[in-house]
């Protein structure tokens, strides 16, 4: 295991000047091919760190720390291990959608580096669940030994979508499926309905259609814990673009969703919904200019930052201080996390911040928000 300065070195130096020379998505896919081979040999102390240890205890799970990977970098959950041995405090894969799909049309990913920013239109290109679910069973990081005793084991999300062939007022049933067929190998699952990448997904966000898919998801969600006497809870990935009548909206029915009648029994349980704030953005003001901007596609990465912030600030008062929130979007360094901590969130989740960086962002990040 190297120290954090010495990757720190290593990847600004080396490794991404390498990749930033090849086509974003060709530099991904090699990415993920070589963390994948590497993931279970001594290769791993390349990127390998101890993680910090920063337990949160939250919907009835206790996060080991709270920076988490997010979802969109292992569509196929191919490379659990590589990224449990990074430090993270919780892993989210996907997402997955019941059938493969190879996604939208290349080119799809683009950098603006002057801006610290991504924008992809990907399309959930993905394996499919069952091969999803394939390489979650053989994920060795629930079996690694922890380096030490007081250290709390990684925690693994899934993250779930819809197929682009399925149409949207079928969309539940898509949800459905795949919350059938993870919910076993899960620590929590997220539904994914922001993605600006997949026609109509976003009007999942509105109104009527929202509470009738969060209510159809609620009742699966109970008959699941039944069957597998396991509980795992839903967070709901949301847009950064929204504006004050969709965020009361969908606060207002995920306070609803997350307090059904119940029994006592089940009232006694951990509470079972949380937020992630928030996906891509649709917004250019940024990045107006630049190579890339005017491209179709979710923005990600630091021009994220205070629109995700100013959600999450939002959501926090209409949610009140106990409902759960991952705050992600725009996270480059650890002052940009603990921002995120002082919008409302509890958790932090990087992806876009991680390319630029690298794996030293993950420690840079779990110490500044432990010592927030």
């Amino acid at each position: 295991m190297f120290s954090t300065s010495i990757q720190n070195f290593f990847y600004r130096y080396l490794v991404r000047p390498a990749l930033f020379s090849l086509d974003p998505e060709r530099a991904h896919d090699l990415t993920l091919a070589f963390l994948r081979f590497s993931q279970n040999t001594p290769l791993r102390s390349i990127y390998s760190s101890a993680p910090t240890q920063d337990p949160v205890q939250l919907l009835g799970l206790k996060f080991p720390n709270k920076v988490g990977l997010a979802a969109g970098l292992d569509k196929n959950a191919a490379c659990i291990d590589a990224f449990s041995a990074m430090g993270f405090g919780f892993v989210e894969v996907g997402t997955v959608t019941p059938l493969a799909q190879g996604g939208n049309p290349k080119p799809r990913m683009f950098r603006i580096s002057e801006k610290t920013a991504l924008i992809n239109r990907l399309g959930f290109n993905n394996l499919g669940t069952q091969a999803f679910i394939n390489n979650v069973k053989v994920a060795k990081y629930k079996t690694t030994k922890p380096k030490s005793e007081d250290a709390n084991p990684m925690l693994l999300g899934l993250n779930i979508g819809k197929n682009a062939s399925t149409p949207i007022e079928d969309a539940a049933n898509d949800y459905l499926i795949c919350l059938r067929d993870v919910y076993a190998y899960a620590d929590y699952i997220t539904i994914n309905i922001s993605s600006p990448n997949t026609k109509n997904l976003r009007s999942l966000q509105n109104d009527e259609a929202l509470e009738g898919l969060l209510m159809t998801l609620e009742r699966e969600r109970l008959n699941l814990h039944k069957i597998h006497n396991k509980h795992v809870p839903l967070f709901l990935k949301i847009a950064p673009d929204l504006d004050d009548a969709q965020i009361e909206v969908i606060a207002n029915t995920l306070l609803k969703v997350s307090s059904p009648d119940r029994s006592t029994q089940e009232q006694s349980q951990a509470q079972s919904w949380g937020l992630i704030a928030t996906n891509t953005t649709l917004s250019r003001d940024a990045v107006q200019g630049f190579n890339h901007a005017n491209e179709a596609g979710g923005l990600s990465g630091a021009p994220v930052l205070k629109s995700s912030n100013k959600v999450i600030k939002a959501m926090r008062e209409r949610l009140g201080p106990d409902f759960a929130i991952i705050g992600v979007g725009g996270i480059c360094s650890g002052t940009d996390a603990k921002e995120k901590l002082e919008a409302g969130a509890n958790l932090v989740q990087i992806y876009t911040g991680l390319i630029y960086r690298g794996p030293g962002l993950i420690s840079e990040v779990a110490h500044a928000v432990k010592a927030k």
